[in-house]
Parts: C-alpha cells; sequence; structure tokens
C-alpha cells in the first residue's frame, strides 16, 4: 500500500518557494517602514496603511474595512494624526481590495 503523504504532490511551485515569499515580504516591510519613517505622522500613516492594505486577502477586506472606520473616528477624537490618517488608508486599500480585487 502506498503511503499517503508521497501521494500527495507538493504546493510550492518549486523548493523554497514560501521561503522566498517570505524574504520578499519582509523586504518589502522594511523598506515600506524605513521611508514611512522619515515622513511627517500623517502621511506616513496613511502610505503604510494603504500599501499594507492592499495586500490583504479579500475574503478579510470588510474587516480591515471596519478597522479602518475605527482606527479613524478614535484616532481623530485623540488627536494622533497617524493613526487617523492611517485609518483613512485602510479604509481605501480596503475598498480598492473589495471591489477590484475580489475573487
Amino acid at each position: 500500500m502506498a503511503n499517503k503523504a508521497t501521494d500527495k504532490p507538493s504546493k510550492e511551485p518549486f523548493a523554497g518557494a514560501y521561503f522566498v515569499g517570505l524574504f520578499i515580504t519582509l523586504g518589502l516591510l522594511i523598506v515600506v517602514v524605513a521611508v514611512g519613517a522619515g515622513m511627517p505622522p500623517a502621511l506616513s500613516g496613511f502610505l503604510v496603511a494603504l500599501l499594507l492594505g492592499l495586500t490583504v486577502n479579500p475574503k478579510y477586506a470588510l474587516g480591515f474595512l471596519s478597522a479602518g472606520v475605527l482606527a479613524t473616528l478614535l484616532g481623530f477624537a485623540g488627536q494622533e494624526p497617524q493613526v487617523a490618517w492611517g485609518g483613512l488608508g485602510l479604509i481605501l486599500s480596503s475598498l480598492v481590495v473589495w471591489r477590484f480585487i475580489k475573487s
């Protein structure tokens, strides 16, 4: 009888593909945070949330939209521009993902 573990083909397109994806993702995250650290708080919050929000799986876009609304409300209420504008960036990216990248 054949072993079921050996019967299943690998889901990776090539050996180590998930590790390559991990390194690319971490590299992009470091670049986004490094660039955002040199900007004014409102602009960096907006850009970082917008760019990272575009990577969200479409089935979670509604949850991220809700989080963006909450962050925007609390950020403006507490006079925290990075949180407030980051929330707006998250709202915008969630709407883009939900509308155009929906599968």
